[in-house]
């Protein structure tokens, strides 16, 4: 898999991003928040990002 670093909210390895893949998807680079209290299946997870980080992916025309 191809990977493209879209957005981020910043310059440095550990923060919220947006990535696109080749496969015409995206992956989200962010925090694994664990008390959500969902029930989620084990091959899926969820991961927290900043909204900030989606409106600048939007204004940017990265999405």
């Amino acid at each position: 898999m191809k990977v493209t670093k879209l957005v981020s909210t910043c310059d440095i390895k550990d923060c919220p991003t947006i990535y696109a893949t080749d496969r015409g998807t995206l992956l989200v680079q962010g925090e694994t928040p664990t008390d959500h209290g969902l029930r989620i299946p084990a091959h899926e997870t969820l991961v927290e990002i900043p909204m900030e980080l989606i409106q600048k992916a939007i204004r940017d025309n990265l999405i």
